[in-house]
């Protein structure tokens, strides 16, 4: 079993925990739900950066990565450097993110909020609109088409951006509706944790041009975007790279200052 597989067991129980103890009534009367999207497939495709900025603690590959920074002071720092929006891991157990963390960024910027998190189930989808999200991520590793088409559909009825994340070339056959507005390609083995940009290439002309192309993971360098970008790519998500250091922001502003020279 992979970790992908071990996560997904997981948050099958820890979904079923929170419907027992949150309504989706109380989702759908909490004070953000009706809030106004800001789009952020819009200021991807207004952009010469198109940096997606993240906000992860620490991860299955890394074990800890930022366990001392708050949320906030990441989020004002990532919003004050010019990104286009921020994406928060919401996971506990293997990320140490959650849902306040979505709250408290939102609280404290108005750029555009991805709840980056491993969605199985309509009820997330929810509670990211409940959190303040302006966007949702979908993973066609751990959704079956079906799925995805009924989870991207809700997402749209909320006024939710759909981010649908492939790693090969079978997903992202699977996975390509109107439904979606970006595809992101993950450049990480989920299997084996590897690392390639290859990955971004090999499936960018695959990819129809009325999707935003986001590439996720491994990119550490403004050499690897500019490497990227004449492939169609128009959004670069970006978290290790920003969170190892101890401010964020300012990493993220000196990395957005060298891609515009």
């Amino acid at each position: 079993m992979n970790i992908l597989d071990k996560i997904v067991i997981d948050k099958r129980k820890e979904v079923d925990l929170k419907k027992s103890l949150i309504p989706v009534s109380q989702l759908e009367n909490s004070v953000l739900f009706g809030r106004p999207n800001v789009s952020l497939t819009n200021a991807l495709r207004n952009t010469t950066t198109g940096i997606i900025a993240e906000h992860k603690r620490r991860s299955p590959s890394k074990s800890e990565i930022n366990q001392g920074l708050n949320v906030q002071d990441v989020a004002k720092g990532y919003e004050d450097a010019g990104v286009c929006g921020m994406s928060v891991l919401t996971d506990g157990k293997y990320f140490g993110g959650s849902l306040d963390d979505l709250l408290l960024a939102r609280a404290t910027v108005e750029m555009p909020l991805l709840r980056k998190e491993f969605i199985i189930d309509e009820y997330q989808i929810l509670e990211a609109k409940a959190y303040g999200a302006d966007v949702i991520l979908l993973i066609a590793a751990i959704l079956s088409k079906k799925e995805i088409k009924s989870f991207s559909e809700l997402a749209k009825s909320l006024d939710l951006d759909v981010l649908l994340e492939v790693h090969n070339e079978e997903e992202l056959h699977k996975s390509i509706m109107p439904s979606l507005d970006m595809l992101g390609v993950n450049n990480r083995n989920l299997k084996t944790f590897e690392v390639s940009l290859n990955t971004s290439k090999s499936l960018a002309e695959m990819i129809p041009d009325e999707f935003v192309k986001v590439s996720e993971s491994g990119i550490s360098s403004s050499e690897a975007i500019k490497e990227l970008k004449p492939y169609g790519y128009q959004g670069f998500l970006i978290g290790e790279n920003f969170m190892k250091t101890d401010n964020p922001g300012e990493h993220a502003k000196s990395f957005i200052e060298t891609l515009k020279n």
